[in-house]
């Protein structure tokens, strides 16, 4: 009876001292926007977990913008930037869906984001490459249908709960605030 209390208590201590599975989510968020805040409305990605293949703690988070705001943005392509919100930003925004991902599927839209950020020049186009565009792409590499309705380029919110209901395996619910 001892031994088996020793090995019952054996693999009690060896169950609980392994790792936790590893795991990556990513996050569909956007931002409403405000005039009081002075922020446009603007959709991104949140990655976040651990990486199974080398324990590497992920807590990232992208989108894609205008380097700079003004009249030039609705007159056509301006300069882009990659945009990492800062933390306070993320708890203000609304999280639309979240998605487990695998370790190569982090890589790739790391790779993904590192292509957008690294096109030169005048990118960012508010009708035709803008936060939307980005975060489609990233939804579309998760393997998530994605189309770009004219009338929602400009409302993040509202396009983000578009994909919501274009995938309903997702189950996600539509953000009214």
């Amino acid at each position: 009876m001892r031994r088996l209390v020793t090995l019952i208590a054996a693999v009690f201590a060896l169950a609980w001292s392994l790792p936790a599975a590893a795991q990556v989510t990513i996050a569909f968020h956007s931002f409403n926007g405000s005039m009081f805040v002075g922020r446009y409305p603007h959709a991104f990605i949140v990655l976040d977990g651990t990486l199974e293949s080398n324990g590497k703690r992920v807590r990232e988070n992208y989108g894609f913008s205008a380097k700079t705001t003004g009249p030039a943005v609705l007159a056509g392509p301006v300069d882009s930037m990659i945009l990492i919100e800062d933390e306070k930003w993320l708890t203000k925004t609304n999280t639309h869906f979240t998605i487990p991902i695998s370790d190569e599927t982090y890589h790739r839209i790391i790779a993904e984001k590192n292509r957008w950020d690294d096109s030169k020049g005048m990118q960012y186009n508010l009708g035709s490459r803008n936060c939307i565009h980005f975060v489609g792409r990233m939804a579309q590499i998760v393997g998530l249908q994605v189309d770009y309705p004219k009338k929602l380029l400009r409302k993040p919110r509202a396009w983000l709960n578009h994909i919501a209901l274009l995938n309903p395996k997702l189950d996600a619910r539509q953000v009214r605030s």
